[in-house]
């Protein structure tokens, strides 16, 4: 069930109505129907899949609780270890087996041995990522004793199932969203315009942009062979807008949703292609997964308390692994390990937290320094996702040393001319609003009244008119 579909859309307005309508007055029952719902939004995908679900939810409920109760500190580690094993288990079944098993035998055709492995014929559960951190960060915030253990088996199913996030995040923390579920919630109609503000913007992103440069992105990404320099180049354009609209548009309908049931939460998405340097980037993108990785890898293994080499291992580290939680194939990691390199010269200089704060905060336009930088760690940024849309490394090489020929001054070969202006018009919008949680939170608010909801109505022509056929959200498959 896709969040830009009619079915996702019927069975959003019935949870809504019944939640506010029927079980507004009991909080327990508000969230029972929570559970419900995302259990049946889930078991859309796939209903075997469920199981699993269920089955991970139960083991980090019951674990939490032995550890907390153990006053044994081997009873303690006997729990830990086994939610943690049990759940990496299942991702690495189900996510990684195939492809370390392709790897050791290709490993051994390098010497010359040829050896006959076995791969598994499974579906990848959808969003199995995202829940499992949000297990693993649970447990281990339990076992830190950095919160108590959830005792109310519904609160902390919804903190694990919560459709709006289930399946593409944000990863939550058990800190922030088991104390909004655990607490009463009541209708607040100005949270709920600004939720569908931002739904309505996220849809555009999705359906309007992503969808329509996934068109291009995806003609040019799988014809690579018979196209020129430039159009190539053009290529990765279109997916680098591709994968922020359609990321970061999902996030912006999760929160929106969410909202609407008053609940808040995490933020996502900060407008990344503004970035003056490749830190200030990871600062703004995929922000949850960024936050999860600092706080349970990179902070555990040392963080910047040592000496250089034990922060750039750290920071290499988290970049790998990042990149290896996106997917099983190499052109990940490769994905990973340039950010990794793009963001050491900022490590080295002691320059990685210079720009903190909003690109021209006090005015309209960046400087011109500002300007060359956010452009430098663009064309750095897209050069990356080169490797993160390729089929495989071999692609991923032979699309780059194409760009690089004579032909890459040539006149493009795929013009779509109303798609540039469509972008242009997009980022515009994106940077009047950059100073704000999304870009349509304040934007328009000095107009009047009835052009401002005529620009929403011209948004959502545009959803209609302009969007393909329904496609999925590429997160989808992490």
């Amino acid at each position: 069930m896709l969040f830009n579909s009619i079915d996702f859309a019927l069975f959003f307005l019935l949870i809504f109505i019944f939640y506010w309508f029927f079980t507004s007055k009991s909080l327990k029952r508000q969230n029972l129907l929570l559970l419900v719902g995302s259990y049946y939004f889930y078991s859309r995908w796939d209903w075997r899949f469920l199981f699993l679900l269920v089955f991970s939810t139960l083991l980090d409920y019951y674990s939490a609780i032995q550890i907390e109760r153990s006053n044994s500190k081997r009873r303690r580690k006997f729990w830990f270890w086994l939610s943690i094993g049990i759940n990496l288990g299942f991702l690495g079944v189900f996510k990684y087996f195939n492809f370390f098993s392709s790897s050791f035998s290709d490993l051994f055709r390098v010497f010359g041995i040829q050896i006959n492995t076995w791969s598994l014929n499974i579906i990848l559960p959808v969003g199995i990522s995202f829940y499992t951190f949000h297990g693993l960060s649970y447990v281990i915030d339990v076992y830190k004793r950095r919160i108590s253990a959830e005792k109310n088996f519904v609160a902390y199913s919804v903190f694990v199932s919560y459709f709006p996030l289930l399946v593409a995040g944000p990863i939550e923390r058990a800190t922030h969203l088991l104390p909004q579920i655990k607490k009463e919630r009541k209708f607040v109609y100005g949270q709920a315009v600004d939720g569908l503000r931002q739904i309505l913007w996220g849809l555009f992103k999705k359906i309007v942009i992503a969808d329509n440069c996934a068109e291009y992105a995806n003609l040019i990404f799988n014809n690579s062979e018979i196209y020129s320099g430039s159009t190539l180049v053009m290529g990765a354009l279109f997916f680098t807008f591709q994968i922020y609209g359609d990321f970061s548009g999902y996030s912006d309908i999760a929160l929106g949703t969410s909202r609407l049931f008053g609940i808040e939460l995490l933020k996502n998405f900060s407008f990344p292609y503004f970035s003056r340097d490749i830190a200030e980037f990871w600062r703004r993108w995929h922000i949850s997964l960024s936050s999860w990785f600092k706080d349970y890898l990179y902070i555990p293994l040392g963080g910047s308390k040592g000496g250089k080499w034990m922060q750039i291992r750290n920071t290499f580290a988290i970049f790998l692994v990042s990149g290896f939680w996106h997917g099983a194939n190499w052109t990940f990691i490769i994905w990973g390990l340039l950010n990794a390199i793009y963001f050491l010269p900022l490590l080295l200089s002691n320059k990685n937290r210079n720009n903190i704060n909003i690109v021209a905060e006090e005015g309209t336009l960046p400087s011109i320094r500002e300007f060359l930088a956010m452009v430098v760690t663009f064309m750095l940024t897209v050069f990356a996702w080169i490797f993160f849309r390729a089929n495989n490394l071999t692609h991923a090489l032979q699309y780059i040393r194409s760009i690089f020929t004579k032909q890459l001054l040539s006149l493009l070969e795929v013009r779509p001319t109303n798609m540039i202006i469509l972008i242009f018009v997009f980022m515009t919008i994106e940077w009047i609003g950059r100073k704000n949680d999304y870009a349509l939170a304040t934007f328009g608010f000095n107009w009047t009244k009835a052009f401002r909801w005529s620009f929403y109505m011209v948004l959502l022509i545009a959803i209609f008119i302009l969007g393909t056929k329904e496609q999925k959200f590429i997160y989808f498959q992490f």
